[in-house]
């Protein structure tokens, strides 16, 4: 299938599941972004630290997956949609094990670098309302993925998409997922696996984790 947008969306930070914690994982229907280097001029994030900026620009999310996580959690099913999730763009025809690190997605005149998978967190079961399914995505990795932005420009629901694998020896996003969910993978696995594409934030927790390995091995 080729890879296309079903919809986008973006959000503005607010209280979630009626606490005080601010979130912009609740996003509307949008009929065009305006893609910056540090992301769409129409979304805003609540905590930087976690979302958005330069290398996380951007949040995909594949439609796919929301059929596998309704099956799992039919409670939620009514309202796993395109953009509950809280990504930006909503894509059909492409997941994280067609996707590389590195990979560039041209969508319309903008054009994309895949950065990193998400990690899910406490606020996707608050927004669903049910218990245990970030921990579900992350483990069954449903993430999604983040993307900087390389060259910046409007982009729209019915601008067309265009995958551009860039190395192909670089690891794909599941590759890298599952690389971090092994027991005591090789060192020399984890290292190779930080490529310069990849967001410091990750090339420092494979780096830490390779060094602790080789440690436990001395």
């Amino acid at each position: 299938m080729t890879p296309h947008i079903l919809g986008l969306f973006a959000g503005q930070p607010a209280p979630l599941g009626g606490g005080s914690r601010l979130s912009s994982i609740v996003k509307h229907p949008v009929d065009r972004l305006t893609l910056t280097a540090t992301g769409p001029q129409e979304d805003q994030q609540a905590d930087l630290t976690v979302h958005g900026g330069v290398d996380k620009a951007v949040h995909l999310y594949p439609v796919e997956h929301y059929a596998a996580l309704a099956q799992a959690f039919p409670a939620a099913a009514a309202v796993l949609g395109s953009g509950f999730l809280g990504e930006n763009v909503s894509l059909a025809g492409l997941c994280e094990d067609r996707l590389r690190l590195g990979d560039r997605l041209v969508i319309g005149d903008a054009v994309l670098e895949v950065s990193q998978p998400r990690s899910p967190c406490w606020k996707i079961d608050s927004r669903t309302g049910e218990k245990g399914v970030a921990e579900h995505i992350a483990r069954q990795y449903l993430t999604g993925w983040y993307c900087r932005v390389l060259h910046p420009a409007v982009i729209r629901a019915d601008s067309p998409v265009c995958h551009e694998t860039v190395h192909a020896d670089w690891p794909t996003l599941l590759q890298l997922m599952t690389l971090m969910a092994e027991h005591r993978p090789e060192p020399a696995r984890l290292r190779a696996a930080a490529v310069p594409a990849l967001t410091q934030s990750w090339q420092d927790k494979l780096h830490k984790r390779a060094d602790w390995l080789e440690q436990q091995a001395g």
